[in-house]
């Protein structure tokens, strides 16, 4: 009996939606063990990788824009940059001719740090990718940028709840 196109689809979302969460929960697992190793809540870690990623793109966050990014109040927003800084894993900077505009940047320690638990990690994720070609990966990329903004906009529905 042939698969109707409808059919596979149903199966292909649930398969997807499986691998999404398994993958979800693999990378906590393996974030959470980065986090004890060197003393950091889960809490720190959103917010060094909403840093990282912000950098990443050229749009370095301020305390303000990290705070609605990992959901924290203004004083949870300045205790955790504190802590963090104190770390050696962020560093404020001030980049604007306005001098009152902080921008928060990965801190060099932090960057070592990360540099030497993830490294190992890369040569499994480059395995994986080296057996797609180009126009597959753009086709993943672009489904999870698809379902990043999909998980990013039921996130802010529900704080606005």
């Amino acid at each position: 009996m042939e698969v109707t196109e409808t059919a596979e689809r149903q199966r292909l979302r649930r398969a997807l939606v499986d691998l999404l969460n398994t993958y979800s929960s693999e990378a906590q697992h393996i974030g959470h063990a980065f986090a004890n190793r060197n003393h950091l809540h889960a809490t720190d870690m959103h917010a060094l990788l909403a840093v990282m990623h912000a950098e990443r793109h050229g749009s370095p966050l301020t305390p303000g824009r990290l705070g609605e990014a990992i959901g924290l109040s203004s004083g949870a927003t300045t205790a955790l940059i504190d802590r963090l800084e104190k770390g050696g894993h962020l560093r404020r900077t001030r980049e604007s001719t306005d001098r009152r505009v902080v921008h928060l940047r990965y801190g060099d320690a932090g960057m070592s740090l990360a540099m030497a638990f993830f490294a190992p990690l890369r040569p499994h994720t480059d395995a994986v990718m080296e057996q797609f070609s180009v126009e597959e990966l753009l086709a993943v990329e672009k489904f999870l940028h698809g379902m990043t903004d999909a998980l990013v906009e039921y996130r802010d529905e529900l704080r606005k709840r």
